[in-house]
């Protein structure tokens, strides 16, 4: 009993202990200030304590009492639900946070250079400008229009070179800008929680309020086992104690009643011996001392009967009286 009561103990305080953690760590998220925080923190410690120990403290009050404490305890717990909603909610965001920075988002590639758009419109006019120069006649200067048909075409090259390079990194780009929005959904998946999101799927409903009815539910089965554990806690307690002040008492009563039956031991042997026929046990012990198989003594009148001091020595005086008389 006493291992049992111990590791009830034991584990009440664990959970508190826990629940109190969990309502510093609330509290000290919810202030700005330092002030804020201290107080915030204080609160959450006394509506745990409190959640935790007015059921035990109660259960032996009066009715009145118990039901005030009764209200205030389910006030209690609605208040340190709360705060521990808050601390699951926080814990849960800040861990989808380390799990999201884990992703690498690839990083933007500056680039310089015209768009296909420029260099095509100056392809079409050089190219308007080449088949210009082809159609026209060469009458004085040929040497210098085959200057200038020669210098459009190789800008026609140089823009086709250009327009090659310039669609192969539109292509890089694209690829990049595809990977940092995968990367981008990936973080978003990895802030939320897996099984919460299995769950609001399965359920039909938003991850977020998964999450806070999640949170209420680990807060309340923390809180009701705890509330528990000190209860069976203190009824243990009260239950020993009881046992020992029961043992206590009882046992002066039956060291008193042996006494008193010790005391009166002779009495009811002189009872017992009035009752029975004297005449005959006197007559039998005269016989045996006559014989010499017995002494006239309490001592072996008790050895040979097997009777009490009190009833040997009556039956010795009866013996004398009867040696006198005759």
């Amino acid at each position: 009993m006493d291992a049992l009561r111990k590791s009830g103990l034991c584990l009440a305080i664990a959970a508190t202990g826990t629940a109190v953690c969990i309502s510093v760590l609330a509290g000290w998220q919810r202030g700005g200030w330092l002030s804020e925080r201290l107080l915030w923190v204080a609160i959450g410690a006394v509506l745990v304590v409190s959640a935790h120990l007015l059921p035990a403290l109660c259960k032996a009050s009066p009715v009145a009492v118990r039901w005030v404490g009764g209200i205030l305890w389910a006030a209690c717990m609605v208040a340190t639900c709360y705060g521990h909603a808050t601390f699951f909610l926080m814990a849960q965001q800040h861990a989808g946070e380390v799990r999201a920075a884990v992703v690498a988002v690839p990083a933007s590639i500056v680039t310089t250079g015209r768009g296909l758009t420029e260099i095509a419109d100056e392809r079409a006019a050089t190219v308007a400008e080449l088949a210009t120069f082809t159609a026209q006649r060469c009458i004085g200067g040929c040497a210098t229009a085959r200057v200038k048909r020669a210098t459009l075409t190789a800008q026609l090259d140089a823009l086709d070179v250009e327009a090659t390079e310039t669609k192969r990194r539109e292509a890089a780009e694209d690829r990049l800008t595809v990977q940092q929005d995968h990367a981008v959904t990936l973080r978003d998946a990895m802030r939320a929680d897996p099984v919460t999101t299995r769950v609001a799927a399965f359920v039909g409903i938003p991850e977020s309020r998964v999450d806070l009815v999640s949170g209420l539910a680990f807060a309340g089965v923390l809180e009701g086992v705890a509330c528990l554990l000190w209860f069976v806690a203190f009824q243990a307690r009260d239950s020993g104690a009881a046992g020992a002040v029961t043992s206590a008492q009882t046992a002066p009563v039956t060291a008193s009643n042996e006494a008193v039956t010790t005391r009166h031991a002779p009495v009811d042997e002189l009872v017992t011996l009035q009752s029975e026929d004297p005449e005959s046990e006197v007559t039998r012990l005269a016989s045996e001392i006559a014989a010499g198989r017995v002494r006239a003594t309490v001592a072996d009148i008790r050895r040979y009967l097997g009777c009490s001091q009190a009833k040997a020595a009556a039956l010795r005086r009866q013996f004398s009286e009867s040696a006198v008389n005759q």
